[in-house]
């Protein structure tokens, strides 16, 4: 006959071994993310610059197409 609090105790280690697990597999996730997210913000940031420099200049001596 098997100890009730022995049963416990290993049905405890058992799922806090998987929650070591999920923490570490969502941990990786939000790595990842935040990679992603900074390596879009440089994109966006550089997307900006490339349209403020070309791009100002000419829309400002462009005519509408009315005038």
């Amino acid at each position: 006959m098997s100890n009730p609090t022995e049963d416990r105790i290993t049905n405890l280690e058992i799922k806090l071994s998987f929650t070591e697990d999920l923490i570490e597999k969502l941990n990786e996730t939000i790595y990842k993310q935040q990679q992603q997210i900074e390596f879009l913000y440089r994109e966006l940031k550089a997307i900006k610059e490339q349209a403020g420099s070309g791009g100002a200049g000419s829309l400002k001596d462009e005519i509408p197409p009315h005038y």
